[in-house]
């Protein structure tokens, strides 16, 4: 009997259902056919389903096919339903559970062991092929030192088995067979999960490098604008002062008076936006629904627009308010600067938001250029929400976030 050897394509991931790293390299194409080439190994097992056919006895023929087609079902079924579970969720240490459990290891480990049992009473030396791919599921499915012991009992079996039962014959091929492809699917497994963790390094040597980018950006855009803001609230405060002291003898409705109130809220402003600008250097700032909501009313009055807001957002999912408060201040921006709306409803449901106006129409689409609605394209699309912009059945623009369970187009589009 040749020595047989179910190496490297048994230990390779195949292809299908959602794409691994480890499933495209080091080894191209090959892991798509892995599986096919690990199951062209159990033609080593012909020799023993042939034993086991020339069989004196009926029982016995039955006994050994039975026992053939076990170990080659549950070798095929290891690399053909079993392998996500196996390859793709790394190796296992010494010590460690096996990657499929050591329940479910042990099991398909113990009922190949009864196979190659019973295919020995009909094809006795021959049977003994079995173990060789009990040795390979072993350093599959458990690894570490178990699999180690199982491939060492596995060989000592071999040796001493035909050596002690009158009839059997040595055959020595097992024994080499049994080794080569232990090591060589060992040798794969390793290459997979180092491949894996290899990869694992390098998402997280990006992630801190975009990381070190955004603190950089947060840090220049506080050095370009904490200075202004600063200096901005500053003179504001001051102005108010000199306004109030004039205004002092007027009354409340006179255009000095009234224009204290609004360098007053020009001071807010600034301090608000230092504030944001700081926070997003300490990594801090945080958007509320319910206080941007207080903001829009209060921004929108100051402009003299009719405001219909919600009183409450009770009915917002808490991981939705977030996004909805961005939509929200953008809405409210694009209110500000460019529509000349004098109307403004906000509409809030548990899955969208609207803010509709009166203005003059349609501004910019996501992908023309308004870096605000970029910015809220890429919250969206991230939040598994589609971003809505197009004209408003007020007459003006609209702005919509919908939250959409499995949501998986592009973030955006426009509202015919």
């Amino acid at each position: 009997m040749t020595s047989t050897s179910p190496t490297a394509a048994s230990a390779e991931p195949p292809a299908g259902g959602p794409v691994d790293p480890d499933s495209r390299a080091p080894f191209g194409r090959i892991p798509r056919f892995g599986p096919i080439l690990a199951l062209v190994w159990l033609v080593f097992l012909v020799e023993p389903l042939q034993s086991s056919l020339e069989a004196p006895e009926g029982w016995l023929r039955v006994v050994g096919v039975v026992g053939v087609l076990g170990v080659a079902a549950i070798f095929a079924a290891i690399f053909l339903r079993f392998r996500r579970t196996v390859v793709l969720a790394g190796a296992a240490a010494d010590g460690e559970r096996p990657a499929l459990g050591t329940r479910a290891a042990g099991t398909l480990l113990v009922a190949q062991v009864v196979c190659v049992g019973l295919s020995c009473l009909a094809a006795q030396q021959h049977g003994l092929v079995g173990l060789v791919f009990v040795c390979v599921t072993a350093i599959y499915v458990v690894r570490g030192r178990a699999a180690v012991a199982i491939v060492v009992a596995s060989v000592a079996v071999m040796l001493v088995l035909p050596r002690v039962l009158p009839g059997w014959q040595t055959e020595d091929g097992n024994v080499v067979g049994a080794v080569l492809a232990s090591a060589a699917v060992y040798g794969f497994t390793q290459v997979i999960d180092r491949n894996r963790r290899l990869r694992e390094a390098q998402q997280q040597v990006a992630d801190l490098a975009v990381a070190r980018e955004r603190e950089r950006i947060a840090r220049d855009m506080h050095d370009v604008l904490g200075h202004s803001l600063t200096v901005i609230s500053v003179k504001a405060e001051l102005a108010a002062k000199l306004l109030r002291a004039g205004a002092a003898d007027r009354p409340a409705t006179s255009p000095e008076a009234r224009a204290a109130v609004e360098v007053a809220d020009i001071q807010d402003l600034a301090r608000g936006a230092l504030a944001d600008v700081r926070g997003m250097v300490a990594g801090s700032r945080q958007v509320t629904l319910a206080g941007e909501l207080a903001a829009a009313r209060s921004a929108l009055d100051a402009a003299g627009i009719e405001a219909g807001l919600p009183g409450a957002v009770d009915d917002v999912p808490a991981e939705q308010r977030e996004l909805f408060a961005w939509v929200l201040r953008e809405g409210t921006t694009n209110v500000l600067r460019h529509s000349g709306a004098t109307r403004v409803v906000v509409t809030v449901r548990p899955v969208r938001l609207v803010v509709d106006d009166d203005g003059t129409g349609a501004g910019p689409a996501p992908s023309g250029g308004g870096n605000g609605l970029i910015g809220l394209t890429a919250r969206a699309r991230a939040a598994g929400a589609v971003l809505e912009t197009g004209p408003s059945p007020l007459g003006g623009f609209r702005l919509a976030v919908t939250v959409r369970s499995g949501a998986s187009g592009p973030g955006a589009r426009i509202v015919p």
